[in-house]
């Protein structure tokens, strides 16, 4: 009975022991090689705590290193939470202060910045040196599927971050459906784009885990540069991606697909924010063969709750569907507590079943916000999640993403969605990407786009007029060289309130 992640790995070792598993920069490491090296890790761990539950935070670069450390944390059967050796220390910082573990994976080099910024070396452990640790025993057979796999932190709206908890049972529950749903076997070559404290990097690091297909580690600066990125996409003949839409986005607007041979790609999935049929047409018309799905899911309910598998065409100025719901996923439209089912109806999406995260690390309080008693269940306790996005039905019983509800604004008397105002400014010809901010304090609403600069705001005002009503169209434009970006790879609304508005 599979009641542990890390369950997948003993069964690949066994099936595939001599097959790479994961491949950085650096080098590779087999199935075999993954689970004995977890094995050793696992076992300095619980040498140190015992048989604890505890959290284990990781401070090492991405890397096979770090999937390692990954795997030990779970052998011993305590819980993982990664970051970014690459982040300021003082973001690093408000992790470990809400999360206060029990012990930080690291190597020789990163341990020196932990204990220059006044971490305790007796907190550390070398993943480089767990030969001469003392060993303990593993304890995986004390593990249960609702225990903890990791927290991912996610930054919070005070300031303070959010520990996200997620359970061996809703990774399992992922992940069995993923593989069945997209035919992933030993065969699928991963390229992975998503940092590992990004949820998406879930689907790429336990795929690979359960169906021994192998993982490529993509140099993060590849993705700055759309033709290197590819080149290696095509070098390495990835045939499974899962990344963000900017990604996509970017290789579009910088017409690589049309000079460059990628149709080894047969399985490409996006999440994590809007995907614009403008750039997915481009991919499209020069990758027509591969499978396309818009994934769609907040951290809270482990990584993804609904998924449209494309399976028409779209205009370049039509939103793409959200889909479905995931098996064993229960998406509720809800206004005011009443459940929405008719089509175009506004409301806002909440989600049960096993998809659940157990909360917030060390946050009641805010746990108790966003999950909350199912209002449609009034005979037992039964926790729904309240994802704060707005969604509505179609004509085809599709589920369509309106946005952000602190995306909605009222301005003029009228209720306006930025997203609509996004999607009809992307199929203007000469325009790459676009972001919609609306400053409260002037009541403005202000079109930040990447685009040719033969476009000005007059033109812009007399094709989206066409589009949208008058009272949608925005007053400001700002054109950008190119979007900043946060840490997931998605455009920095914050950064961009920031900059153009009095927030």
């Amino acid at each position: 009975m599979q009641n542990s992640v890390i369950r997948y790995l003993d069964q690949t070792a066994e099936s595939f022991p001599n097959k790479a598993a994961v491949i950085d920069k650096d080098g590779s490491i087999t199935f075999r090689e993954l689970r004995d090296n977890g094995r050793k890790i696992g076992k300095a761990i619980s040498g140190k705590l015992g048989c604890s539950k505890k959290p284990v935070f990781v401070y090492l670069p991405k890397s096979v290193k770090m999937i390692s450390a990954f795997m030990g944390i779970l052998y011993s059967g305590n819980f993982y939470t990664p970051t970014d050796v690459s982040f300021p220390f003082e973001k690093v910082k408000g992790i470990l202060d809400a999360l206060k573990p029990a012990l930080i994976l690291t190597d020789e080099k990163h341990a020196e910045t932990l204990k220059e910024h006044g971490v305790e070396a007796e907190l550390l452990l070398n993943i480089d040196s767990v030969e001469t640790e003392n060993p303990g025993p593993l304890y995986l057979e004390k593990t249960i599927d609702t225990d903890i796999a990791y927290i991912l932190f996610t930054s919070g709206s005070t300031g303070v971050p959010k520990g996200v908890i997620i359970s061996h049972r809703s990774i399992i529950d992922y992940i069995d459906w993923a593989k069945k749903c997209y035919d992933i076997s030993e065969k699928n070559i991963i390229g992975n784009q998503a940092p590992f404290y990004f949820d998406n990097s879930t689907l790429d690091i336990y795929l690979m885990l359960s169906c021994g297909a192998t993982l490529h580690i993509i140099p993060e600066h590849y993705y700055s540069f759309p033709a290197k990125l590819m080149d290696y996409v095509r070098e390495k003949q990835i045939n499974t991606i899962f990344w963000v839409p900017s990604v996509f986005i970017n290789v579009a607007n910088s017409d690589v697909l049309s000079r460059m041979d990628c149709q080894c790609l047969k399985t490409i999935l996006f999440a994590g924010e809007v995907m614009p049929n403008k750039h997915l047409n481009y991919w499209r018309k020069y990758i027509p063969d591969a499978l396309y799905s818009n994934l769609y899911g907040p951290t809270e309910i482990t990584v993804d709750c609904t998924y449209y598998i494309v399976d028409r065409e779209f205009s370049d100025d039509e939103p793409l569907p959200i889909g479905v719901p995931c098996p064993n996923t229960d998406v509720m439209v809800l206004d005011h507590g009443e459940l929405v089912t008719e089509p175009d109806k506004v409301g806002e999406l909440c989600v049960r079943g096993t998809s659940l995260a157990l909360g917030y690390w060390n946050n009641p309080e805010k746990t108790r916000e966003v999950f909350i008693q199912n209002p449609l269940n009034h005979l037992y306790e039964e926790k729904i999640y309240c994802t704060g996005d707005l969604v509505h039905y179609n004509q085809r019983g599709e589920i369509m993403y309106d946005g952000r509800r602190d995306f909605q604004i009222k301005h003029m008397g009228y209720r306006i969605e930025l997203g609509e105002i996004e999607t009809a400014a992307l199929g203007l010809e000469g325009i790459q990407d676009t972001c919609v901010i609306y400053d409260a304090m002037k009541k403005e609403i202000i079109l930040v786009y990447v685009g040719d600069e033969s476009v000005n705001a007059n033109s812009f005002r007399a094709e989206l007029v066409k589009k949208i009503p008058k009272y949608m169209v925005p007053t400001v434009y700002h054109r950008l060289q190119k979007f900043p970006y946060n840490d997931n790879g998605k455009i920095d609304r914050k950064a961009l309130m920031k900059k153009y508005t009095n927030v």
